[in-house]
């Protein structure tokens, strides 16, 4: 059986008892990743910078921020 998109996050959020992603985390998440990869040319930059973003966001702040404040920073 396949899980959709959806259905992992929501799994795996509710695994670490934290809401699912929005679709606008879930697009932040994405663009983070694709400016780790590009600006470095090195795409496992992308999960280390989403992990570093979802560390800061779980001191509280806004998780849309901290995703996009992030990805400005390597851009």
């Amino acid at each position: 059986m396949t899980r959709t998109q959806a259905e992992l996050i929501e799994t795996l959020a509710k695994h670490v008892g934290t809401t699912p992603l929005t679709e606008g985390e879930v697009e932040s998440c994405l663009a983070l990743a694709a400016a780790a990869a590009h600006q470095t040319g090195d795409r496992t930059s992308a999960p280390l910078a989403v992990f570093l973003a979802g560390m800061a966001a779980a001191h509280g702040e806004s998780r849309i921020n901290v995703l996009d404040e992030m990805r400005s920073r390597i851009e």
